[in-house]
Formats: C-alpha cells, structure tokens, sequence
C-alpha cells in the first residue's frame, strides 16, 4: 500500500512503501524479475529487482555495483570466469567491470547502486 498525501496540499513525501506481489512480472536477461525500485521511480538511488535466475546472459556494468541476495534455490555464479556455488543466505558483491551470470533456478534480490541505466548494461 503506498498511501498518497491529499492532492493540492504542497506535501511530499520522503518515502515509499511496495510490495513485491503488486509489481508486474516482467521477462529480461536474466530471468523474470519484479522491480521494486528502479531508475524510473522519483528518486532512484539505487535499484532493488527481485529476480528468479534462470540462466542469465554473461554481463557487465562500467559503473553500478550489484549485490545478490540469495533467497530461495541453488545456482552457480560465473564471475570474470570463476564458477561460484551458490545457495539461500548468500549474499554476493559484483563490483564494476565484472562479467558475471548465473544458471540454476534461484530467487535474488538484486540490489544496484547506483541505479543502473539500459547503457550500463554490457555484453563481453
């Protein structure tokens, strides 16, 4: 629930409430995710995206740093080409300029920083 101050009062909020199963799901490289926050919200600080990996393409990003927080399953992580297993409760930091993927079926959330722009997102 994300509720609004009245309309014509002045007032804006410094925060923002969503829930997960209120997102649409939407399909991508990765596998389908539902974005949380992203760089279309007002202030887009970061990017927050839960994802169910399902063999994502191998990527990098010049500028944002990703971290992936395990929920649910097991996987592997390709990381500037070191296989990492991993598993719920992992919680793993993609720096810059790391080529990384993931395979198996696992539920993420994916949180970027800063939010991620489409021209950050590169292909080896």
């Amino acid at each position: 629930m994300d509720p609004a101050y009245p309309p014509g009062s002045g007032k804006i909020r410094n925060w923002t409430v969503k829930h997960v199963d209120e997102q649409p799901p939407e399909g991508g490289d990765c596998g389908e995710r539902r974005r949380l926050f992203s760089r279309d919200d007002p202030s887009p600080a970061a990017f927050i995206h839960r994802v169910r990996i399902r063999d994502a393409k191998p990527h990098y990003h010049r500028v944002a740093t990703e971290y992936y927080y395990v929920l649910e399953g097991e996987g592997l992580m390709v990381l500037d080409g070191e296989e990492v297993r991993i598993r719920a409760g992992n919680c793993i930091e993609v720096r810059p300029g790391t080529v990384h993927s993931a395979s198996g079926d696992v539920l993420v959330l994916v949180i970027g920083v800063p939010s991620i722009s489409d021209g950050d997102i590169l292909y080896p």
